[in-house]
């Protein structure tokens, strides 16, 4: 059996957009006939840009491979140009394509992925959700509402949820960190003063953040939000300052979770040995594919450190997401977006159930891909994924960071 063929699939998801402005999934064929769903989770470029990085990746390293052979190609793709260094978009087109050989072989055999990677450790996996507006909600004041907020988090607990990430901190800029305003403070501690009231001990609160603070102003904030005791703060500073995110570990009294920008154990090693976090956030379309976040797990058991993949894209990484949380003994949890699209994307075949996402028996990654929908839902606007803005904190008159649905139109 060979990998023969390749075929991107650029799918932009309805308004409001929740997972990001557009997902690349892949599609390979085997000479056998068995095809194969990846999703890349990579946004440095433009999606045709993208897709060029993603053509050239198989191309050079994988097609005519033996999809058994993951290593070999991994090692192909991680040594290309000389380097034998993590590349962000290298490493999030082999990844895409790591994942749909992993469907492959599933198929092929007729196991689920995760029965190749070990076995069933877990029967189910714990899910957690970003708290979105609800449909009564004004969604441009909802990023500022801690009344809102928290009224979405009950609703998100009553359907069987056991914790809740949001992030009201600020502006998700691209001149690095900063120190936070005093309302950006004051604000977060009255989301988690307002959440917590809502949820009690039925939930933990997951604070976000998206490295935008300074060390100092990590920690101030940090220390702020203790009284409410968030089960983890989230990507605190910029994640590859490790020694300045080990800083703000010892200073806060609540862990310290990173890892959705992290690709390879290169990068996530050194987060480990420093103390930095102690929960592991790979977003598996990124960080390498899901043999190399099973090697990246193995090495979180020897620090005591645990597993939260990341998802902010489409259903495909959260298939492939799930199959390593089953296999592995120290998962926390996993994020889960719920939307119809997502749904209807991979016809129903992965749901969250009273607040845990059952372990998939179906071959493969146990998802069937509407292939006819992903290609109807193209992507018209020249926008990356996500976007940071340029403009500073505004320590004036506020801030707000409106997740993946900015209300600017575009």
């Amino acid at each position: 059996m060979k990998l023969q063929d390749l075929d991107v699939i650029i799918t932009s998801p309805p308004a409001p957009g929740w997972g990001g402005r557009y997902w690349i999934l892949v599609k390979l064929t085997t000479d056998t006939g068995i095809v194969g769903w990846g999703e890349c989770y990579a946004s440095s470029v433009g999606p045709k840009a993208m897709t060029a990085v993603i053509e050239d990746v198989f191309a050079r390293h994988m097609q005519d491979e033996n999809p058994e052979n993951i290593e070999l190609m991994f090692r192909r793709a991680y040594s290309s140009g000389f380097t034998q260094r993590p590349d962000l978009s290298v490493m999030g087109a082999f990844s895409g394509l790591e994942i749909a050989c992993w469907d492959i072989l599933g198929k092929d055999r007729d196991r689920p992925v995760y029965a190749l990677l070990g076995g069933k450790m877990n029967d189910r996996v714990r899910a957690y959700t970003y708290l979105y507006p609800l449909p009564h909600h004004d969604m441009s004041a909802f990023w500022t509402s801690p009344e809102m907020a928290a009224e979405s988090a009950a609703e998100c607990v009553a359907r069987g949820y056991t914790a809740v990430k949001f992030d009201p901190a600020g502006p998700y800029t691209l001149r690095g960190g900063h120190m936070p305003a005093m309302s950006d403070i004051s604000q977060s501690v009255a989301f988690c003063k307002a959440i917590r009231e809502a949820v009690g001990d039925k939930a933990d609160l997951l604070f976000g953040t998206h490295g935008q603070f300074s060390t100092a102003g990590a920690i101030r904030l940090g220390q702020a939000l203790e009284p409410y005791a968030p089960l983890w703060f989230e990507e605190p500073i910029p994640p590859d300052a490790v020694e300045e995110m080990a800083k703000v570990a010892r200073a806060v009294r609540i862990p310290i979770a990173t890892g959705e920008r992290l690709t390879t154990k290169a990068e996530f090693a050194p987060v480990l040995r420093s103390g930095a976090a102690t929960i592991l956030q790979p977003a598996l379309g990124r960080a390498g594919g899901i043999w190399e976040m099973k090697k990246v797990a193995a090495m979180a058991e020897v620090y005591n450190a645990q597993m939260a993949p990341h998802l902010y894209a489409g259903p495909i990484e959260w298939a492939a997401n799930i199959h390593l949380a089953v296999s592995i003994p120290n998962i926390l949890m996993a994020e889960c977006i719920e939307t119809p699209f997502h749904d209807q994307l991979i016809k129903g075949a992965i749901r969250v159930e009273d607040g845990f996402i059952t372990a998939p028996t179906a071959p493969g990654l146990g998802i069937e891909v509407d292939e006819e929908l992903a290609r109807a839902n193209p992507l018209t606007s020249d926008h990356l994924h996500l976007e940071m803005r340029e403009e500073p904190c505004d320590y004036v008159n506020g801030n707000a960071f409106e997740g993946g649905a900015p209300s600017v139109k575009e």
